[in-house]
């Protein structure tokens, strides 16, 4: 994703150059995000724990306890889906003992892309596959349905910040992001398209 909107940014510096005396540039521009893009970012925003869990209730030390893990994000016709899967000992803690019932599980969700400023977000939480157990789907919708979404946004013009950070180094000009505007996100077949206006200050 950052490689694609580095050779947008360039393609257009090119063409601000050749436009003597202008300094200020704003153009349109098409950026493909693949699932394993937003995967890598929900593996880096929630799930960072020790060996890549999330934990909803307890942690690795406690003896009852309820986690995600090994997060997978696809798209399946218009929704970006969201497979994780989880490990549950629900019961009492008795002497460093749970006492109770072990559960491994997949759990499932999908969204709907959605414009939320300058970021990349996600609505239209639709849970696709739970757990048989009542008690730990009382701790799997809250996450699927609303955590998993909000871990998995996506500031677009931050990232476009760090890109044009180094771009006095790389291409003798020094851009500015001054303003970005997301108009439109669709899923086509293996990319999250995001159509984006933006605006560059050149020094």
């Amino acid at each position: 994703m950052l490689n694609r909107m580095s050779r947008l940014l360039t393609r257009s510096l090119w063409g601000v150059c050749l436009l003597s005396g202008l300094v200020q540039a704003a153009y349109g521009a098409e950026l493909k995000i693949s699932a394993q893009a937003l995967e890598r970012t929900l593996r880096t925003q929630l799930f960072n724990g020790a060996d890549g869990r999330y934990y909803m209730r307890g942690n690795a030390t406690t003896a009852c306890y309820v986690y995600a893990d090994s997060p997978q994000v696809s798209f399946v016709q218009d929704r970006v889906v969201v497979h994780v899967h989880t490990r549950s000992k629900l019961g009492t803690s008795l002497r460093g003992t749970c006492v109770g019932i072990s559960l491994a599980t997949d759990a499932d969700v999908s969204f709907i892309p959605d414009a939320e400023g300058e970021s990349i977000g996600f609505r239209d939480a639709r849970i696709e596959r739970l757990s048989e157990s009542k008690e730990l789907n009382f701790l799997l919708v809250p996450f699927l349905s609303r955590k998993l979404p909000t871990q998995m946004k996506v500031n677009a013009a931050d990232l476009l910040r760090k890109l044009l950070a180094q771009s006095a180094q790389t291409t003798g000009y020094s851009l500015t992001l001054t303003s970005l505007k997301i108009h439109s996100m669709i899923v086509e077949g293996n990319s999250l398209v995001v159509d984006v206006d933006t605006a560059l200050q050149v020094d």
